[in-house]
């Protein structure tokens, strides 16, 4: 059913975010550090052990989809949000630091995505072409 896939995401989650608090508190800060993270890594690797144990149903699979396509965008466009205003009030080196990881994630991913080969290269000429002819 749909619904587990609910309940597996909501289960992550709340261990993410404990362990998020955990870990802010072994550094020393009152924060929630990478618990967002940490759910959405565990959510992965739960539904990849469950869906190789054979555990998991496929519908199960669709409900985990939906709300990982659905929770990740949302959190993340939060977080960035945050981020921002604090990277702002922190002045030129917050923006320099915030350039600089926009910069490295964007060459990471394209390098893994080269990498793996899972992907077609999406090419708007070709796409252009098509449309005129």
């Amino acid at each position: 059913m749909i619904i587990y896939g609910t309940a597996i995401l909501a289960i992550c989650h709340l261990l993410g975010d404990y362990l998020g608090n955990l870990l802010g508190s072994l550094l020393g800060v009152q924060a929630n550090v990478g618990g967002v993270a940490i759910s959405m890594i565990l959510l992965i690797l739960t539904k990849e052990i469950l869906a190789k144990k054979g555990h998991l149903p496929q519908i199960t699979q669709f409900g985990v989809l939906y709300w990982s396509g659905m929770y990740i965008p949302i959190v993340v466009a939060m977080s960035a949000g945050q981020n921002v205003v604090a990277a702002m009030s922190g002045g030129v080196l917050g923006a320099v630091v915030s350039i600089a990881s926009l910069i490295g994630t964007v060459l990471v991913i394209r390098y893994l995505n080269r990498m793996s080969g899972d992907y077609d290269t999406y090419e708007w000429a070709a796409e252009l072409r098509e449309e005129t002819a």
